[in-house]
């Protein structure tokens, strides 16, 4: 089951965040050949999505997801969702899993 979190980003800036994934000891999931996908869309069926740079962090069980200024920038303000999924490729067929989701608000710019 997807962790819930929502995200704030504030359009024209360089967003980051960042989750630790764990087993049930407390130790840092092995993500090794692992590989990541997030989009950001205004509602689930909307053709148009925005997405995140994936980032992981193999050995330490951690995923980033980024975006640029200039994609922060793209996108309108307003109220969306996001989902981040992973592929575990050492798995055949490959599995894939919903790691995070929920609510993103695009705050409006002012400075440019």
């Amino acid at each position: 089951m997807a962790t819930k979190v929502n995200l704030v980003i504030d359009q024209g800036t360089d967003f980051s965040t960042s989750i630790d994934l764990t087993d049930d000891n407390g130790a840092a999931t092995n993500l090794t050949n692992y590989t990541g996908a997030a989009k950001i869309k205004k509602h689930y069926t909307s053709s148009t999505s925005y997405s995140f740079d994936v980032t992981i962090a193999a050995g330490q069980g951690k995923v980033t997801i980024s975006a640029n200024n200039t994609l922060t920038s793209s996108i309108p303000h307003g109220r969306y969702v996001y989902d981040l999924e992973l592929t575990n490729n050492n798995e055949s067929p490959a599995k894939i899993s919903r790691i995070m989701e929920g609510i993103v608000t695009v705050t409006p710019e002012v400075t440019k």
